[in-house]
């Protein structure tokens, strides 16, 4: 840490500080240690690691830069002095208005009109990091618990556990079905919480799902929502992958269920979104919270005072996102280019031997290596992540890292990278399989 301490102190810290619920430890992001320490690139590193542990989407990014060449007033001021001084002295936490209004539009367009959002509703913070650890402790108390289906994104530990003390309890979900989300897998998750004697305080889905990959579907969604009702807990849905789903009709968010039933019981549902991933703006730092329950809305409002997101990237996103020709365009060309980069990615991974979990949205896809397992353990897997971290230089995630309860699944991204750069991760791993069935032979 740049200037060295001869002796550490002894004085205590809190228990956030010296807490282990980060996450931190974990595979996820020891594989980012590793493309940190040896990072690829085709010129000066071409035999370094590969990310495909970032779910970053890269796919339309010049559509953002055009946008920008072809409207230099968004990234300035437009009204010159007058304009920088009402920015710079800007500082209402409830954001700005035509910023908030334009969020709200864009939620609507995604979801092809099917789902009205009142931007009085939305509250900023900076991502959906922010927004669900701000939900968290908004709904529930230290040692209270969420309800988070398996597999989900490491993250998680960090976001809603490490400093609101709020337990994360799994639904354990499985390949029998693909996955998805059952009513008996919520009643046994709830159970598990009553025999610790933990109060359940709501359900937390991401809809469509890290690291799956794939869009809830409908009558689901309409079992987790009559869930949350019988318990009367509470339903977060962090839709952030959204407008990363392939087709529109495949989508159905939480809030176009809530208006087919008139929003009865909508006060226990809040949506959480954010521009890093449909967007590619990660950098940007800009997440929302949609409730619709007015005490959570204002409360968040209050604490988002601690997660503000600057007047000046508000400027420039109200600007891009209330030009319709543009976001109409955008929306239409990165899901097509998100289609063409997953349908690569799979066919490669078919070609090595390699299947996966058939999948519609996000920018990754959810593969099954479960067959090269020596072992079905959590040990088997980590070795076969191991000589892909290490030996292929391909940066992936365990499903372990993920709590999957099936050993061999990992996560692989696919969005962050050009197409060139993925053809040689594809043959990198197709080099890989040969070897290895040339050893078991």
């Amino acid at each position: 840490m740049g200037i060295e301490i001869e002796h550490q102190p002894c004085v205590e810290l809190s228990k956030v500080a010296v807490s282990e619920t980060h996450g931190e430890n974990s595979p996820y992001f020891a594989g980012w240690k590793a493309y940190d320490e040896n990072p690829y690139d085709e010129f000066t590193n071409p035999s370094g690691v590969i990310q495909m542990g970032l779910a970053e989407n890269q796919v339309s990014f010049d559509l953002l830069e055009k946008y920008l060449e072809e409207h230099p007033e968004a990234s300035t001021w437009g009204k010159g002095a007058s304009g920088f001084r009402e920015n710079a002295l800007f500082q209402d936490y409830h954001g700005l208005k035509s910023f908030r209004s334009a969020m709200a539009s864009f939620m609507e367009q995604i979801r092809g009109g099917r789902a009205k959002f009142d931007p009085q509703r939305i509250v900023l913070t900076a991502g959906a990091t922010a927004a669900n650890e701000l939900l968290t402790f908004i709904l529930a108390n230290p040692g209270d618990a969420l309800l988070v289906p398996t597999p989900y994104y490491p993250g998680f530990d960090r976001d809603l556990r490490w400093r609101t003390g709020v337990n994360i309890i799994p639904i354990h979900c499985d390949s029998s079905n693909n996955f998805q989300i059952t009513r008996e897998a919520l009643e046994a998750a709830y159970k598990d919480a009553e025999a610790m004697n933990t109060k359940v305080r709501g359900v937390l889905i991401t809809n469509p799902s890290n690291p799956l990959g794939v869009a809830i579907q409908r009558s689901v969604l309409e079992d987790i929502l009559d869930f949350v009702i019988q318990k009367n807990i509470h339903l977060v849905s962090d839709e952030i992958y959204s407008g990363s789903v392939f087709s529109s009709s495949e989508f159905v968010s939480v809030a176009e269920i809530l208006e087919a039933r008139q929003y009865r019981d909508a006060e226990r549902v809040h949506i959480v979104y954010s521009l890093s991933k449909d967007l590619g703006l990660p950098g940007f730092r800009v997440g929302t919270i949609y409730s619709y329950n007015d005490k959570v809305v204002t409360t968040a409002r209050r604490m988002s005072s601690f997660t503000l997101i600057s007047s000046q990237t508000q400027h420039l996103l109200a600007c891009m996102l209330s030009d319709k020709k543009f976001t109409e365009n955008y929306i239409r060309t990165n899901r097509e280019r998100l289609r063409k980069r997953y349908q690569m990615i799979i066919d490669g991974l078919r070609s090595a031997g390699i299947e996966c979990l058939k999948g519609n949205a996000g920018l990754f896809c959810w593969m099954n290596l479960s067959p090269l397992l020596e072992k079905p353990t959590r040990e088997g897997e980590l070795e076969i992540w191991n000589a892909i971290l290490h030996e292929v230089k391909l940066n992936i995630s365990p499903g372990s890292s993920c709590y999957c309860s099936e050993p061999g699944w990992f996560r692989v991204c696919f969005a962050n990278m050009s197409e060139q750069t993925l053809e040689i991760a594809l043959k990198r791993i197709r080099d890989f399989m040969g070897r290895i069935r040339t050893e078991r032979i």
